[in-house]
């Protein structure tokens, strides 16, 4: 009979308790068992994953969109109501959607939340300057 090897004793990286590591998992186990500690680690790992892949999402997003839109015309449910909109701009989307049609407006919906966003970075990362002094 074999005996079950045991694992190597490790501090968990969220808590930073020692733990002993389940033999199974070897050196793939990076916390204690505590769920708390598990799903911090996973919330970090699935952080640390969309840094490192931003554009995953972005290519993906327009083809999304279009493939929604294409899948309400082809229904028989199709009202020719504009897509939903995640920007509050105020325009008549109907009325755009009508001129320029529907790929055109998801296209500069798009492009007008990434230069949103970009702009907004840039106001964060700017310091402020101080011109005068305060008496």
């Amino acid at each position: 009979m074999r005996r079950a090897s045991k694992g190597k004793k490790r501090p968990c990286r969220i808590c930073r308790r020692w733990f002993l590591a389940n033999a199974r998992v070897k050196d793939r186990q990076m916390t204690c068992g505590d769920p708390e500690c598990k799903s911090e680690w996973h919330r970090r790992k699935c952080r640390e994953w969309n840094r490192a892949n931003r554009d995953y999402f972005r290519a993906n997003y327009l083809h999304k969109k279009f493939e929604a839109v294409q899948s309400d015309r082809s229904s028989k449910a199709y009202t020719r109501a504009p897509p939903k909109s995640l920007s509050k701009s105020g325009l008549p989307l109907r009325f755009v959607q009508e001129v320029i049609g529907v790929q055109h407006l998801l296209i500069i919906e798009y492009l007008a939340q990434l230069l949103t966003r970009r702009f907004q970075e840039v106001l964060k990362s700017q310091v402020m300057v101080k011109t005068r002094q305060v008496s």
